[in-house]
């Protein structure tokens, strides 16, 4: 007789990816059902929700209404506001009312944090995002992101300053992207390896795809926006003309940081923003994009640097710090301090 409570060795492998959802795949982590465990599984899943909804509303670009174009104001940063750019953010913040998890959410596109009061009794937890990245690429159908960090709250935070978030990012207990490609899938880490879930439209889940990513030591690929040499120092200059004259080597920039970074972390290779001139600390934020992505790329084993410093160990002196960033495969980063630190 067959054994009717099993299917063949090859549906059940599929079977078994499919039920390794993100929450489930949290607690797997932590291995035991703390509260701790529960709290951040719970806030895995809102992070998760948020991306299905940002994806749904993607796809349905240039059917609907406000997916598309600018809003005509102004953020905190002094760049155009998206439709999307607005909208995400938006979808963060009702994600996480009424959820118990997070006191505060801060995000590149507000000028102070956003506390919902009902949940700070209890949420122990501040969630930094940048709700849209790369949202120039919206209107040309090309891939953009969403970028977290998840930080410990010190303190009551009486005064509404969100002082304790001055601190390196060290301090973070997780973070991770979500792309939004050809599919969509969310990367994250809580320090204990890098882990990739693609999202099953189907049944509306994020399914694991690929456990404990390693970024390759070396990798071909070199991503920086080439169209601002002259506004470089000159070591940074030397570099570029150095990997022009390695055999090989292979330029690759999206414009969108999310989807440049997750290419370096499966092939490996290097990202590079520079400061520029009359910007000497780049363009990217520290407590939004720099260090979310340190962390997640040193968890799979490669480098985040400003050149002189690692992103980890930069303390931002405000809310919106900028940093400059080279990150990748530690090989590459190696070489590209060697320029900047001969």
């Amino acid at each position: 007789m067959t054994d009717s409570t099993r299917l063949n060795p090859a549906e059940e492998i599929v079977l078994g990816r499919d039920f390794m959802t993100l929450s489930q795949h949290v607690l797997s982590q932590f291995g035991t059902f703390s509260a701790e465990a529960y709290d951040l599984s719970a806030l895995m899943g809102r992070i998760g929700l948020a991306g299905k909804t940002i994806a749904r509303h993607l796809s349905r670009a240039g059917l609907a209404e406000n997916v598309l174009g600018v809003t005509g104001e102004i953020n905190v940063q002094g760049e155009a506001v998206k439709n999307m750019d607005r909208y995400a953010n938006r979808v963060f913040l009702r994600a996480f009312e009424q959820s118990g998890l997070v006191c505060r959410l801060a995000s590149e596109e507000m000028e102070e944090p956003y506390y919902i009061p009902e949940n700070c009794p209890i949420g122990r937890y501040t969630l930094l995002y940048d709700p849209i990245d790369g949202s120039s690429n919206i209107d040309v159908n090309l891939a953009i992101g969403s970028i977290f960090s998840i930080r410990q709250q010190e303190g009551n935070d009486e005064a509404g300053e969100a002082l304790d978030l001055l601190q390196s990012g060290r301090k973070q207990i997780g973070a991770g992207y979500i792309l939004y490609g050809t599919s969509t899938m969310l990367v994250y880490s809580l320090g204990k390896g890098v882990h990739a879930f693609t999202l099953d439209p189907s049944i509306g889940e994020f399914i694991l795809f690929q456990e404990n990513i390693h970024i390759p030591a070396n990798g071909s690929i070199y991503s920086v926006n080439e169209g601002n040499f002259w506004q470089w120092e000159e070591p940074m200059r030397e570099y570029v003309r150095y990997i022009h004259r390695q055999a090989g080597n292979t330029a690759r920039y999206s414009g969108a940081l999310v989807a440049d970074i997750h290419r370096i972390l499966f092939q490996g290779g290097v990202f590079l923003y520079p400061g520029m001139v009359g910007h000497e600390d780049g363009k990217l934020r520290l407590l939004y994009e720099s260090a979310p992505l340190a962390f997640l790329i040193e968890q799979a084993g490669g480098r985040a640097t400003t050149g002189t410093q690692d992103i980890l160990d930069v303390i931002p002196k405000k809310l919106h710090s900028r940093t400059p960033l080279f990150i990748g495969s530690s090989e590459n980063v190696k070489v590209v301090e060697s320029f900047l630190n001969p």
